[in-house]
């Protein structure tokens, strides 16, 4: 009955008029209603049916409801027929749809109607209603009026509610999903970086160590310990990536996978290693150097390292590269430069999508409300130049 209320209302409009109908004609009369009014018939019968049966439709049409109602109160008044209980719950429930079941242009409307109807049909009984039942009955009015309206304005605020929650839920979806995206193109950074640099200078030395293995087993030697070092590298590197990932790992375990990320003071480091290839790296470093926030460290390091790797990937064997760290007061500027001949492959990794290398590079500097820009330079080679602002 919740899921269809014009069967409930026709339910409860057959159940009023099972129950009013025979009470009509079998109740006792005083001898004031036989004095003043006129006896029940079919007429009446009918007329009650119809107001009563209106009812069925006062949630979809609660102002042409409420309008049979007073039109048929109208005609009972006319014929002098007594009061019933079914058409007299009738007015009460059809005042109450309207206030309940529409705006409050049309509840006040029809609120008005009825209870000007209401009076005139109480002014105009045989029997003189006195004051009393004159307050009375028009506070019963009003009263129901209030009823529907304060039900109504409760029912929109549960809806309101509802559609709140709803939203809510939508938006917390939204951000859980662009969350994690955003996680899953930090990690694809990390991994890339430090896969990509790693494997570059292995390949390097591998490379090497297999063209002097006959004439130089003591330089092959060397480099393929370089290779043992650096491999040992990219694993912890990957162990402390897919810690963070892990869930169930213990305290004393996430302290230990949970190392700090490098950052421009493992500098240094980073260089020995791409030397180690065969690649000559310079570093210059102008104005004074200040500690920029962990986050812009670790996306400058990332930065020259995957710039680097792609020197060593692209710009051939007799390449150079330049570093330079560059501070003011405002900023920090990161350049790196090489004059080898990988332009093309660089900036096209994969047909004419750049490679993922350059969107992380991309990805880290925006992140910081920095500036990039990557190609050519003059003369040849290639070229890296950032800016991070050193203030949040």
């Amino acid at each position: 009955m919740a899921a269809r209320p014009q069967a409930a209302d026709a339910v409860l409009a057959l159940a009023l008029l099972a129950v009013g109908l025979p009470e009509l004609f079998l109740s006792h009369r005083s001898a004031e209603e036989v004095r003043y009014f006129a006896e029940p018939d079919a007429r009446q019968a009918v007329v009650v049916s119809v107001i009563t049966l209106a009812l069925a439709w006062r949630r979809l049409f609660p102002l042409v409801t409420l309008a049979v109602v007073l039109v048929g109160e109208c005609m009972l008044a006319a014929w002098v027929y007594p009061p019933s209980i079914p058409d007299v719950v009738a007015v009460m429930l059809a005042i109450y749809s309207v206030a309940a079941h529409r705006a409050l242009a049309h509840s006040v409307l029809g609120g008005v109607a009825a209870l000007v109807v209401f009076n005139a049909l109480l002014w105009s009984f045989p029997v003189d209603p006195g004051l009393m039942t004159f307050l009375t009955n028009n506070t019963l009015v009003v009263g129901v009026w209030v009823l529907g309206r304060n039900l109504r304005m409760r029912r929109a605020y549960f809806a309101e509610l509802e559609d709140r929650a709803a939203r809510l839920e939508r938006a917390r979806g939204s951000d859980a999903r662009a969350a994690r995206i955003e996680e899953r193109s930090r990690i694809a950074r990390e991994l890339h970086d430090v896969v990509a640099h790693h494997v570059s200078v292995m390949t390097v030395q591998a490379g090497a160590a297999r063209r002097i293995i006959d004439r130089d087993p003591g330089g092959a030697r060397e480099a393929m310990s370089t290779i043992e070092e650096v491999g040992r590298t990219a694993l912890s590197e990957m162990r402390r990536i897919v810690g963070v990932l892990r869930t169930d790992r213990d305290e004393q375990a996430a302290r230990g996978e949970l190392a700090p990320q490098p950052g421009l003071g493992d500098l240094g480091e980073l260089l020995d290693h791409v030397r180690e290839t065969g690649l000559s790296v310079q570093l210059w470093i102008e104005g004074e150097a200040r500690t920029p926030s962990p986050g812009v460290d670790v996306a400058a390091f990332r930065l020259i390292q995957e710039a680097l790797t792609n020197t060593l990937k692209h710009a051939g064997p007799q390449a150079r590269a330049w570093v330079r760290l560059r501070y003011t007061g405002e900023d920090l500027t990161v350049e790196i430069e090489d004059d080898g001949r990988g332009t093309a492959t660089i900036v096209a990794d994969n047909g004419d999508k750049p490679g993922h290398g350059l969107v992380g590079m991309y990805e880290r500097v925006a992140l910081y409300g920095g500036e990039l820009r990557i190609g050519p330079r003059v003369g040849g080679g290639f070229g890296v130049r950032a800016r991070f602002p050193l203030s949040a």
